[in-house]
């Protein structure tokens, strides 16, 4: 048997260290026992999925060096890569399953499967809604037929028992078929979910091996019973655990910059990341901290995986990057830092707005210093304005951040709308709601335009400068911050929305 992996990223927003970390361990298991590496994109998000997104993925796994064997980009013999190609495989299988009775259409509206699960609730039934309580009458289903009212693609899943998985890392595992809900396989838009395209393809891909995050330990219930209504062989599943923030919480953005693309726009090496994420729950059996990609590839052995939760600390990135750093002669030193930011084609982007502030040279490097930084130093001092309070301001900059993280298009035309949509909806003065942006950007109020600085610097180091503001200025809490959303919802006019 060849041994064959995958990694199965969406392409919906900016490449997350954790596609970088469980790609990592899927190549190196590949490597390991001489076999291929799959990339495969899940872009059935036809609403949020994007090119540029997908491009960011592919840009951002080799710059750590994690190459694949077969994908969208070069292609193989089990194409197509992306999953928005292969609608015609899901949509045989699940009528395959309508056609065995191991699924079933279910017209139930959102508001009918919340009013189910409180009638649950109330009972004291702690389980999840299966196809007894889904059914409709034949009458009832001619009627919304006949209306064209949507119907979704639901897998039959036993109300009783229980479920064992075999985990490479855990053994075997039992689950409890009262806690798996009768899974949408087909959405109403003919789209599949992830269940479903994810057990297709990787039957249909050769797929021997899933190595992925921990917290897809309880549908994999879900995909075994696929793979038996399919009569398919399932392929060995391991689960990796998850990448927490210092507090033991499960990583996110929140509290931690999650995208791979920060940390190359912030200076930090490939290889010190590469070397970082590999020692996420491992280690090389000399204990060494230090290794490059190769070395751990050579030395792999998924066994020594550890399923203590692996904090993803950032100082310890540091201290790890500097150590790569200072290995570096003057001459690559030299190399690597032009290439980081001292690049011309970054330059030129710059020197447009500083020469036209500067009267000479030496005024340069003052004016656009904070274009060749991370995170600027700051203090609430530097938000003192005549007319606005710094926590009014640390309020606009949550807003403002939260519009940014939903933009697709990163140019300072869209910057500059979305600060004076928020603005206007404030009742405040344009000048006024960008001064709090200024000094997050470039820790004075006094630069080129801020909406410019966003456009050069880029949206992940953009979005942690708001963020690294904002907690400058005190955070916002988890009660403020519920507080917050529906006051951004009401500026953007989707106060309705339940997203």
């Amino acid at each position: 048997m060849t041994v064959r992996t995958r990694v199965a990223p969406s392409p919906t927003g900016d490449p997350h260290v954790g596609t970088a970390y469980i790609a990592l361990f899927n190549l190196a298991f590949a490597r390991q026992h001489g076999g291929q590496f799959v990339l495969r994109i899940e872009d059935t998000d036809r609403v949020r999925s994007t090119e540029q997104a997908e491009q960011a993925i592919f840009d951002a796994l080799r710059w750590l060096g994690l190459d694949w064997d077969e994908g969208p980009d070069r292609g193989g013999d089990y194409g197509p890569y992306r999953q928005s190609e292969r609608s015609e495989h899901y949509r045989h299988y699940a009528q395959q399953l309508l056609d065995s009775g191991h699924a079933f259409r279910c017209y139930r509206t959102p508001e009918e499967l919340e009013a189910l699960r409180a009638d649950l609730r109330e009972r004291g039934v702690q389980r999840a809604l299966k196809r007894a309580d889904l059914e409709l009458s034949t009458d009832e289903i001619a009627r919304r037929e006949a209306a064209g009212e949507p119907s979704v693609v639901r897998m039959q899943v036993p109300e009783e028992g229980r479920c064992e998985i075999h985990d490479m890392l855990r053994g075997p595992l039992e689950l409890d078929w009262a806690q798996v809900d009768a899974q949408i396989l087909l959405k109403s838009d003919g789209m599949p979910t992830y269940h479903l395209a994810n057990v297709v393809d990787d039957h249909l891909m050769g797929i021997t091996h899933v190595i992925r995050g921990e917290e897809w330990i309880n549908s994999a219930p879900k995909h075994r019973l696929l793979y038996e209504y399919l009569g398919w062989d399932m392929p060995e599943l391991c689960h990796m655990p998850l990448l927490r923030n210092p507090d033991k919480s499960k990583l996110s953005k929140r509290k931690n910059p999650t995208s791979i693309n920060f940390y190359r726009r912030m200076g930090y090496m490939p290889e010190a990341m590469v070397n970082f994420l590999g020692r996420m729950g491992w280690s090389m059996p000399d204990e060494r901290e230090r290794f490059t990609l190769e070395e751990m590839l050579e030395a792999f052995d998924i066994q020594r995986v550890s399923l203590g939760g692996p904090v993803f600390d950032v100082d310890k990135l540091s201290w790890l990057n500097g150590q790569w750093l200072r290995e570096l002669d003057n001459e690559e030193f030299l190399h690597r830092l032009m290439d980081w930011a001292f690049n011309r084609d970054y330059v030129m982007k710059i020197l447009p707005h500083v020469k036209e502030r500067v009267e000479t040279f030496s005024e340069v490097a003052d004016k656009a210093a904070f274009c060749f930084t991370g995170i600027p130093h700051i203090d609430e001092s530097d938000f003192a304005h005549k007319q606005h309070d710094p926590q009014d301001m640390k309020v606009w900059l949550q807003l403002l951040l939260w519009s940014l993280e939903e933009l697709d298009e990163w140019s300072r035309d869209r910057l500059f709308a979305e600060a004076k949509s928020l603005a206007d909806g404030l009742e405040l003065k344009v000048k006024d709601f960008l001064f709090p942006v200024f000094v997050a950007i470039a820790g004075t109020s006094t630069s080129f335009s801020v909406v410019d600085s966003m456009e050069i610097l880029g949206k992940e180091l953009s979005r942690a400068r708001l963020r690294h503001a904002i907690e400058v200025l005190g955070g916002v809490s988890k009660k403020q911050t519920k507080k917050l959303e529906k006051q951004w919802r009401s500026l953007r006019g989707d106060a309705g929305d339940s997203a």
